[in-house]
């Protein structure tokens, strides 16, 4: 099995695997570095057992950076090449940086810890990593590491569900996760393009086994149950599955393969009765209690940028130019809220009081503007809305009163994002770009969904660590 489900989340096996040697890579690494740093350093000695702690940290706060800096996710878009580059900014550049931060904030982890050490480490991890990552890569490669898939179906859905799935990928990775063997031909006209099978639904299973199919995922276009005129197979369907045969809707597949729901394929019951959508108590209370301590740990480290901001704005269009931009936004239960952020745009930006969608290039943004969404240093008044618990650091971005009214009456289910508490950051801002367009908010919903769904707090500390990335390299910005 290629998946595993863990705190709400699949997780791709041979990436999590990557991930735990990774680990270990990085302790090593501490070991080998004090080594060479030491000459005589005693490997029986009470130090070295000291060492543990400060290596496991070392490892740690490296693997949050790699996650950080969306390594994990780039093994089948940009290749080996791609992964090292974006894992020597993390190691080299962000985790050295940020373990020199810990060391100067807490002494005590210097020991055998320090600068030099520091360094060594970082290069021999590197050339460790170069190591495992190319044999991770040759083994990845392989046909025995790919899920073959076959699915149910060759109509309508078959075609919209693969159409949809592989325009989110490059097709370099997606073969690196799964395989389509085939599409079984089952009732009217064929829509898709690729191989279509035609077996009959008694001779299914003996197809699957002669064709290692891992997985059956049913996209038929109707659903009754039958045995030939179209329906569903159910009872062959149930015996490929006693077998060892994996069988899911193109829901379920869709939603782990995409990251994403189908809002277009999803009805109102399959909301209701889907594994998810659950919201707890402690949850809440947990998520609350973060919330605050964040907002007030990010507004002690940011008050100084935020001072700047403030000094700049006001040198570039006057004292009187006014710095935050207020704004009325739609939040938890549909509530309308104002939302505070450092003003980007000219004060006449929307001349006549008209919401207008911002534009790639936008000629209202001003220099400093420009430069404060780029950097995400605009979204830092909010803070205070997470303080006074209008909005969390992690949910779907809030959106403007006017594009509500029209996008709830052309898009299904768009109102369901408001279930939850509006982010400043969130799932749908790190797998799609801004939102310029009903289009994008349609896009945009699906993830937003997906979230809602699955929404844990490991999945929240997973998006805040991602953000980091979007922060660095400007992912999104208008």
């Amino acid at each position: 099995m290629a998946h595993v489900r863990l705190f709400n989340q699949h997780l791709y096996l041979p990436v999590l695997f990557l991930i735990v040697v990774e680990y270990g890579v990085f302790v090593a690494s501490v070991y080998f570095g004090v080594a060479l740093r030491f000459d005589n350093f005693n490997l029986d000695s009470v130090a070295f057992a000291d060492l543990a702690p400060r290596a496991h940290f070392f490892a740690l706060v490296m693997i949050v950076c790699s996650l950080s800096m969306g390594v994990y996710n780039t093994y089948g878009r940009e290749g080996l090449t791609g992964m090292m580059l974006r894992t020597v900014v993390s190691s080299a550049l962000v985790g050295a940086v940020l373990v020199s931060v810990f060391l100067y904030l807490i002494p005590s982890l210097q020991l055998f810890l320090g600068r030099g050490v520091l360094a060594l480490a970082v290069g021999v991890a590197l050339l460790l990593l170069l190591a495992v990552r190319i044999v991770f890569y040759r083994l990845i490669d392989t046909a025995r590491l790919r899920r073959r898939v076959l699915v149910l179906g060759s109509g309508v859905r078959a075609a919209r569900m693969m159409n949809e799935l592989l325009a989110s990928f490059t097709s370099k990775a997606t073969k690196r996760d799964f395989e389509i063997v085939g599409f079984v031909k089952h009732g009217g006209p064929v829509a898709v393009e690729g191989n279509v099978i035609d077996v009959p639904a008694s001779a299914l299973h003996e197809y699957c086994a002669d064709h290692r199919v891992d997985e059956i995922v049913v996209a038929v276009d109707e659903r009754r149950s039958g045995d030939g005129n179209g329906g569903l197979p159910v009872i062959e369907l149930l015996d490929c599955k006693f077998k060892g045969v994996d069988v899911l809707d193109e829901l379920a597949f869709y939603e782990r393969e995409g990251r994403r729901l189908d809002i277009r394929l999803v009805s109102t019951g399959w909301l209701v009765f889907a594994e998810g959508f659950r919201f707890s108590w402690w949850r809440d209370v947990g998520e609350r209690g973060f919330d605050v301590f964040a907002s007030l740990l990010l507004l002690v480290v940011s008050w100084p940028i935020m001072l700047l901001t403030v000094l700049a704005i006001k040198l570039e269009e006057g004292w009187r130019a006014p710095v935050l931009y207020h704004q009325p936004r739609v939040g938890l239960n549909g509530a309308v809220f104002n939302v505070h952020k450092f003003r980007s745009m000219r004060v006449d930006a929307e001349r006549g009081g008209k919401a207008i969608w911002a534009r790639q290039n936008d000629d209202r943004i001003t220099l400093v503007g420009r430069f404060i969404r780029q950097t995400r240093i605009d979204e830092l008044p909010q803070i205070f809305n997470v303080l006074r618990g209008e909005m969390s650091f992690v949910g779907p971005r809030p959106e403007r009163p006017e594009f509500v009214d029209n996008l709830a009456r052309s898009i299904p289910f768009y109102n369901e994002r408001h279930r939850v508490k509006p982010g400043l950051t969130g799932w749908a801002q790190l797998c799609y770009p801004y939102g310029a367009s009903e289009e994008d908010a349609e896009k945009k919903l699906q993830y937003d969904l997906y979230y809602i769904k699955n929404h844990s707090l490991f999945f929240d500390f997973y998006i805040l660590i991602r953000t980091v990335e979007v922060i660095l390299i400007g992912q999104g910005v208008r």
